[in-house]
């Protein structure tokens, strides 16, 4: 295969700045996830999240994947709407969401975490509206503080769900965000202790008489070591997909970036620097900064809204584009309404995230 500089040599996306994807490393990264998954009987549910691209997750459907994760009902309403047919929705949902989720339930399989019996109470009352059934899931804190019950309060949420019709209990979530960018030695250590912690959970709901179908959670970061500890039964990774800088920097991870922001230089009067068409409204702020991937050997420094500076310019002229790798892919794909997937001829063919916001 071609390396990356002369790939991205051969691509001219129609606007800037343009996300691109490079489609032979994203569907190896798609191939090696779902190998590894297969190999060890768990299941990939993908996280939608990531992607908010329905085509994208068509093709993860069809190489294996059982469905896709959504972190909102928006996702989840775009997802069905695009032709997937089994989606999670893996954070809480707000008051106004269950009504939505029911009348999804009557088009596709829709699953949701819950963390109270307020929520659950609040799914009952939509599902029996609907005339149709929920997927539950309790959602498990592993100390993120972010959401979901403690470890020992598993057992009474379970049972709870059990004792409402239209809603189906099918397992639990545990999923531990803050360990996916832990660095190997750290994130070997922790992710084997809290493998630990979530067998004595789910030993309490098999003695509570509420064993989980399905304990769902994993990311990227850890999917190896969740695969190998057995614990999970269905994983959730994301950006396995194109990568970004973030998960690159960790060194010891499988999969290849594939997801690369083409921008023009706009001006180019200073020696020290140029200026491109690429600020905080094409590339997120959170995570570590885009990394230049050309020109090579250069620095990118957001300069506002619009702009971004490439220090030094290292050749690149007025008119000429320069190609970033997102330091965090999740929001900055948020912010753009459209992959433009390349094959190794340069050849482009568009793919909107569809995904990115919930409609009214």
């Amino acid at each position: 295969m071609q390396t990356t500089t002369e790939f991205l040599a051969k691509v001219t996306p129609p606007i800037t700045p343009a996300m691109v994807v490079r489609r032979a490393v994203m569907e190896a990264n798609l191939a090696a996830m779902q190998d590894g998954c297969d190999a060890r009987g768990v299941r990939l549910r993908a996280h939608g999240k990531m992607h908010k691209c329905s085509t994208l997750g068509l093709l993860q459907v069809e190489m294996g994947a059982v469905g896709l994760c959504c972190q909102t009902v928006g996702e989840a309403e775009a997802f069905v709407a695009g032709g997937i047919t089994d989606v999670l929705v893996t954070a809480p949902v707000p008051p106004w969401g269950w009504a939505r989720l029911a009348a999804l339930a009557g088009k596709a399989k829709v699953g949701a975490v819950v963390d109270s019996t307020a929520q659950l109470a609040s799914a009952f009352v939509a599902a029996r509206d609907a005339e149709v059934t929920i997927d539950l899931y309790v959602d498990i804190d592993p100390g993120m503080g972010r959401a979901g019950v403690k470890p020992e309060a598993a057992p009474v949420l379970a049972s709870a769900i059990t004792m409402f019709p239209n809603l189906n209990y099918a397992g639990i979530q545990a999923y531990c965000g803050h360990y996916q960018h832990l660095l190997p030695d750290e994130r070997d250590v922790a992710n084997e202790k809290w493998s630990g912690h979530l067998r004595a959970v789910i030993a309490s709901l098999t003695a509570a008489g509420v064993p989980p179908a399905i304990i769902t959670g994993g990311g990227t970061g850890t999917a190896d070591l969740d695969l190998v500890n057995g614990v999970y039964t269905e994983l959730q990774a994301g950006s396995y997909a194109v990568m970004d800088v973030e998960y690159g920097d960790l060194g010891d991870l499988p999969f290849q970036p594939a997801l690369f922001l083409a921008a023009s230089v706009v001006s180019a009067q200073h020696q020290s620097h140029v200026t491109c068409d690429a600020g905080h409204k094409a590339l997120h702020p959170n995570g570590p900064v885009s990394r230049v991937v050309v020109p090579a050997g250069s620095a990118y420094r957001p300069m506002g809204d619009e702009h971004g500076a490439i220090v030094p310019p290292n050749g690149v002229e007025e008119g000429g584009l320069v190609w970033l790798q997102p330091g965090h892919v999740d929001p900055t794909v948020a912010l753009h309404d459209a992959f433009f997937v390349a094959d190794e001829d340069g050849t482009l063919e568009r793919w909107a995230i569809d995904a990115r916001r919930a409609s009214l």
